[in-house]
This record gives C-alpha cells, sequence and structure tokens, in this order.
C-alpha cells in the first residue's frame, strides 16, 4: 500500500497536542514503545483496546515500508494499587489474598493475557519486555540519576520533579497544589515527586524484593519503562503508546526519568500517542469490584472475539467507545456480512483468469486505495476506512483477483484474517449451551428427511427442539445454522 507521497503518515502527539507528520528518527525502521499489563489479574476488554490500537498503529507503520520494532513490557512488579503512586503492590495484594506466590501469579495471568492477544490477532511485538528481568538495569539507572534529581526518605528514593524542565506538560499540568495525583509522604519535596525505588518496610519481608544501594526493596513502576524502553529503542525513539489514563501520572513521570537519564529537555519519545477509554454505563469494565468484563467473557456469550475487535476499528482511537451488548452484537453482523462477501469475491476467484489481474488496475480500485491511505494517514482514521472495505466487496464487475489483492492489502491493517476466516469459525459456542455440534447436524438431518417425506409437524418439532437449546435455523443457507446469542 506504500502511498505515502500522496498521503504522508499524520499522528496525533499527546504532547503537543497536535497532529504532526511522522518521520522515523531510524531511517526505515518505526521504533514503538508499548505500555503492557500489569499482570495480578486477568486484562479486561477496555485494557485490550490500548493493545488492539498498538496493533493498528504497527500494520499502518508497517503497510508505508517501515521495520517494525515495537516493545511491550510486562509489568509484574511495582505498580501499585492506585496509579497515582499509592498503596501496595498490586502483585504483593494478589499474593496475599490468594495465598499464591506472586511469581506464580504473574506467570498465570501473562498467560492469559498473551492468550487474549492471540485471539484478537494482535501481532506478536518484537520483543515482550519482562520488568522482573530487568531489576539489575534500573538500579543502575536509578543511581545515574540519584545525585542530581533524587533524594532519600525512610520509605524509598523519590525524584524532585522540580530538577527537570515542564513536568507534567504532557497531563497538560504543572502546578505542585494538584490534589490526589500522587501519594502524600512525610518529607516529600513537592506534591509530584514519586517514587523510583520503594524500600520493604522494617519489618516485612516481600515475594518480590532486592537488595539496592537504598535498601532492600522494589523498583517504582514508572522507573521500569523508561530503563526498558531506552535499552531496546534508543534514548530517542519514534513513538511512545499507551492509554488516556497514563497520560495523567505514568507517563509524565516517565519523561522525568528520560530528561534526568538523558541529560536533556527531550521527552526520549518523538510523539506520546494514547487511545481513550472503552465506557460501560454498567460500571464493568474496572478490575477493582472483581466483576468485569474480559475476553472471555464475550466468548462464553457466543461473541467471535474478531468481533470486539470490529467493534474498536469502527471508532477513532482518540475517541471515547461505549459498550454495550447490541453495539458488540452489531459488531458480530457486520464482521458476518463482510465474510459472505468475502467468500463471494473468493468463489468469483475460481471462474476468474488470474492473468486479467495483471490488466491496467481499474481506477474504482486505484480510487478505494487513495482513499483507504488517506484516511490511515490521517492520525489511523480507522472509522473512515472500514467503510470502504465493505464498498470494495459490494463491487461486482470489477476483475475478482484485482479485488482479492486490494482486500488483503486493506486487511494487512485491519488484522481481521480475511484470508483464513469462515463463517463457521464465527460460529461461537455459548457457555450455557449443551448441545453438541455433531448432535444438531444428525436433527437437521433428520428434519431435512422429514419435509422431504411431508411430515412437516416432526419437521417443525425438531425446529422447536433446537430453537429451545440455543440453535438458531438457517433454512436454505449452506451454513444450516447458528448459535443463538443470549445477552
Amino acid at each position: 500500500m506504500n502511498d505515502t507521497t500522496n498521503h504522508p503518515l499524520k499522528l496525533f502527539n499527546s504532547l503537543t497536542r497536535d497532529l504532526e507528520p511522522f518521520t522515523p528518527v531510524h531511517e526505515g525502521e518505526a521504533r514503538v514503545y508499548t505500555c503492557g499489563p500489569t499482570v495480578y489479574n486477568y486484562q479486561h476488554i477496555g485494557n485490550m483496546r490500548a493493545y488492539i490500537f498498538a496493533d493498528l498503529l504497527g500494520r499502518t507503520l508497517g503497510a508505508t515500508g517501515l521495520k517494525l520494532n515495537h516493545i511491550i513490557n510486562i509489568t509484574d512488579v511495582g505498580h501499585l494499587t492506585s496509579d497515582a503512586d499509592a498503596g501496595d503492590d498490586k502483585m504483593e495484594k494478589a499474593a496475599a489474598s490468594s495465598g499464591k506466590s506472586a511469581w506464580d501469579i504473574a506467570k498465570y495471568y501473562t498467560d492469559a493475557y498473551w492468550q487474549d492477544i492471540e485471539r484478537l490477532n494482535i501481532r506478536q511485538p518484537a520483543k515482550w519486555s519482562i520488568a522482573t528481568d530487568h531489576v539489575e538495569e534500573m538500579i543502575d539507572f536509578a543511581k545515574g540519576i540519584a545525585d542530581k534529581h533524587c533524594y532519600e526518605l525512610e520509605s524509598g528514593l523519590y525524584f524532585d520533579t522540580s530538577t527537570v524542565p515542564d513536568y507534567g506538560r504532557l497531563a497538560g499540568t504543572q502546578s505542585d497544589d494538584v490534589e490526589g495525583r500522587i501519594e502524600t509522604v512525610e518529607g516529600k519535596r513537592h506534591p509530584q515527586d514519586f517514587a523510583i525505588w520503594r524500600k520493604t518496610p522494617a519489618g516485612e519481608t516481600r515475594q518480590m524484593e532486592w537488595d539496592s544501594p537504598w535498601g532492600k526493596g522494589a523498583p517504582g513502576w514508572h522507573l521500569e519503562c523508561s530503563q526498558m524502553s531506552m535499552k531496546y529503542l534508543g534514548e530517542t525513539f519514534d513513538i511512545h503508546t499507551g492509554g488516556i489514563d497514563h497520560r495523567e501520572i505514568h507517563h509524565p513521570n516517565e519523561i522525568a526519568q528520560n530528561q534526568a537519564h538523558n541529560c536533556s529537555e527531550h521527552s526520549g519519545a518523538n510523539i506520546w500517542m494514547h487511545n481513550n477509554f472503552l465506557i460501560d454505563r454498567a460500571g464493568k469494565m474496572s478490575k477493582s469490584s472483581g466483576d468485569f468484563l474480559r475476553l472471555q467473557v464475550l466468548i462464553d456469550k457466543g461473541i467471535h472475539p474478531l468481533a470486539y475487535r470490529l467493534m474498536c476499528l469502527q471508532a477513532h482511537y482518540r475517541s471515547e467507545l461505549e459498550f454495550t451488548w447490541d453495539n458488540l452484537v452489531a459488531a458480530l453482523t457486520r464482521l458476518k456480512r463482510m465474510i459472505i462477501g468475502v467468500e463471494n469475491l473468493k468463489a468469483r476467484l475460481e471462474k476468474t483468469d488470474a492473468s486479467a489481474a495483471n490488466d491496467r488496475e481499474h481506477p474504482k480500485i486505484t480510487e478505494l486505495r487513495d482513499q483507504l491511505w488517506a484516511a490511515m494517514a490521517d492520525d489511523l482514521n480507522s472509522a473512515k476506512a472500514i467503510p470502504l472495505l465493505e464498498e470494495l466487496l459490494g463491487l461486482k464487475k470489477i476483475n475478482a483477483h484485482q479485488r482479492f489483492e486490494l482486500l488483503k492489502e486493506m486487511d494487512a491493517i485491519f488484522g481481521l484474517q480475511f484470508e483464513t476466516l469462515t463463517r463457521e469459525n464465527l460460529r461461537v459456542k455459548p457457555e450455557q449451551v449443551v448441545i453438541s455440534e455433531e448432535e444438531i447436524e444428525r436433527k437437521l438431518d433428520l428434519r431435512q428427511q422429514a419435509k422431504a417425506e411431508k411430515d412437516f409437524a416432526a419437521a417443525d418439532a425438531i425446529r422447536d427442539e433446537l430453537t429451545a437449546q440455543g440453535v438458531e435455523l438457517m433454512d436454505g443457507d449452506p451454513l444450516r445454522w447458528e448459535w443463538s446469542i443470549s445477552i
């Protein structure tokens, strides 16, 4: 798709609050860091929106011809129960409440997160950067900035935010009187100062603790991302992504550490990008209550994970997206219609001379490709680009091979697996359903036989029985049936 001449890629930089042309730091390569999950629990679907967005960004960068070097971290230590640098370590708290080791908890929920990544067809990064694998390097990082930028208190080593320029610029505030941003600790010089190393309190032993010049303890959450992003991407790299909640505290603190380490006013990343929230009016988007929406809940209802991916792509990443079951089912219905269009296109491929694809490209194909890149180059406007895919599938009189080639180009960005996904794949068995697919097929054969024998009462009885068991019959459709979705 590489059409950056007519439509150069522009991205919204949260730091400058403006659209900016993307120019990579290293020619031919895009270096991207994404704040990954804290693995003390499952990730809810709002968390997963951030990784769908980062995947869309990466796919778009790749479509311009750039080699993508994408790093996602796994926070398995140091993240406190409040993003405002307060409370207990989330991993230690989860271990205490479950009776399991913090290490076992981290492994279990990391594996669960990776499973969701695969289900959503989010591509693997160049590296998963695990926080506990880098603690000694984090200590060295802290040593390098401690003398000029930090001070020690009884509870740990704290960063003095007055020692760097424009602290809080990303969040839109630099005021010392912002309430509730950072934990109140006796002896702190400024309300925004934050811990980069937390000492284990006297008389306590943590499951995850290391020796340091400031006592036995663990690194701060913010320190992790600064150290790992610089290690793998360099002191200045292209793009840093994360959820919009990181824009207020976590990322400003990263920037402060980056400035201190690099002895520079530069933030570390040229562009900071943030996806907006997924809003659930029912209030189940937070993990604090223990009752929250994760991808498995959607699957248990009979929703294919790619329907959620499509639901996210239907909105611009910087806009709030409201979650409702009706919206999700509508996205699933839209995806099914797309797959029908793809399957029809594939059927036409078999009847069309492939050599015709080498003929001069049809003007409509050229136009759709241009519109696609215009949308994606405009700060990843997938909401505007998705209808172009449907328009392509609706074309009937244009060479099927040319249409299919453009379809593959589009799906390289959208990641909806159109080359392999089938309607049968979209048929996800709801958790409460008991009847097997084999039994459904057997009963449908019996119903077909009853109809052939004009025993319509028997045929209706089978239909009613299957309907009661959560099966939706589709007479005249080669697929024959689908699972009913009950929400």
